[in-house]
């Protein structure tokens, strides 16, 4: 039985190191994707928005290179098309929001910051989350 295995199956991604910013170079590295294909995926993906500094270099942070790795994973391993990889991403932000995942109250006041929150409660919060995902 002959099977056809992808190039992108082959190419295990390197860590992502512990930086702020990575250039399109390093990005281009690290997600195994040419920076003309980043380009046009900043054009495709409206959550993709590197900071652009001086003489329009792009400058990607940490959970952006995240987001280019699971845009790959959609486009290149589970065989979505850019479409259909965006709705994918645009229905999981929408589902999965931070404000939607925190208990009422807590996302109640991060909506509203009306008043400051107490970290040890939010600390109590977030561990009760955590032991119920577990």
């Amino acid at each position: 039985m002959n099977e056809r295995i992808s190039k992108t199956e082959l190419i295990a991604l390197p860590p992502i190191p512990a930086k702020r910013y990575f250039t399109i170079g390093e990005v281009s590295e690290l997600c195994g994707v040419k920076p003309h294909v980043l380009r046009y995926w900043e054009q495709e993906f409206s959550q993709l928005k590197p900071v652009k500094r001086r003489g329009n270099r792009r400058y990607y942070q940490h959970h952006e290179v995240l987001l280019i790795r699971r845009i790959r994973e959609l486009l290149y391993e589970q065989g979505f098309t850019i479409s259909g990889a965006r709705n994918k991403l645009d229905s999981r932000g929408a589902s999965h929001g931070i404000v939607n995942e925190l208990p009422l109250p807590l996302a109640m006041a991060v909506v509203s910051q009306e008043e400051p929150l107490d970290r040890a409660w939010i600390r109590n919060e977030l561990m009760a989350i955590l032991n119920l995902l577990k």
